[in-house]
């Protein structure tokens, strides 16, 4: 199959360097010095270049948030044929999109960074496909993963961004508060230092992409659902009430129990 994959951060750099061993793949950045290391790929330093190579999958590997620019950039030199595949985090919008264009779609997510999962091992990670995508589409991704040990899971794109809201938003709030309350004093505790480690692994995504992950409509009622949790954990610390803090903490062994 020929691949035409655009943008070569941590996920589009991830994709190019599995894809290309199985099938033919051209690949494009804006900052062309951060394709120089690929191999086995052909490197597109003008997008006119696509309209001879005639792709048969486009993956979208963007900045989440300009996901439907690059649509709007690259679609004209992609042959209608074109399978056109987003790994957006966060889905809001696109459903919308997909249907105005009448081309054929594939829309998944892969749940996990290159910076944090083990690459070489993918068999304890999960990605998502949009249940809405074509038939080939999907068959294509889910051997991708299939062929990787990754557990799949079948969403569409609304119960994929609440899903999102609650796997990602969630942990996610929690990490930002738990820096946002970090000052400069050393503090050798082992629970401190692995959600230090947590924190810090967050940080180190991109900004646009914890914003737009944020910024998930569905985040705010997860947010929500933390502060009441909060404060009710607040006002049992005021009351110094053992008998309720015993049964707060029976719920909270209950709710993460396998």
């Amino acid at each position: 199959m020929k691949i035409f994959i655009l943008g070569t951060g941590r996920m589009g750099a991830w994709l190019t360097e599995e894809l290309c061993w199985n099938h033919e793949v051209w690949v494009h950045d804006q900052d062309p010095l951060r394709m120089k290391y690929f191999i086995k790929v052909h490197r597109i330093l003008d997008l006119h270049e696509l309209d001879a190579v005639k792709p048969d999958l486009f993956i979208n590997c963007v900045a989440l948030g300009n996901t439907v620019e690059a649509y709007r950039e690259v679609l004209p030199h992609l042959p209608e044929s074109c399978i056109i595949a987003d790994i957006a985090s966060v889905k809001n919008g696109l459903a919308d999109y997909y249907k105005t264009l009448n081309r054929p779609f594939v829309s998944s997510h892969p749940m996990f960074g290159p910076t944090l999962a083990n690459i070489r091992d993918l068999h304890d990670e999960s990605a998502v496909i949009i249940s809405e995508s074509c038939d080939e589409g999907k068959r294509f991704f889910r051997e991708f993963y299939q062929h990787l040990g990754i557990k799949i899971f079948d969403y569409s794109f609304e119960e994929h961004d609440r899903m999102v809201a609650y796997s990602l938003s969630t942990p996610f709030a929690s990490s930002m508060v738990f820096a946002a309350c970090m000052k400069k004093q050393e503090a050798p505790g082992t629970n401190f230092k692995r959600h230090m480690a947590i924190a810090k692994g967050l940080l180190a995504e991109d900004d646009r992409l914890l914003t737009e992950i944020m910024f998930n409509q569905y985040t705010i009622r997860q947010l929500e659902l933390i502060n009441s949790q909060l404060a009710y954990l607040t006002h049992i610390i005021r009351q110094r009430d053992y008998e309720e803090m015993k049964k707060f903490l029976d719920t909270l062994r209950s709710n993460i129990a396998d």
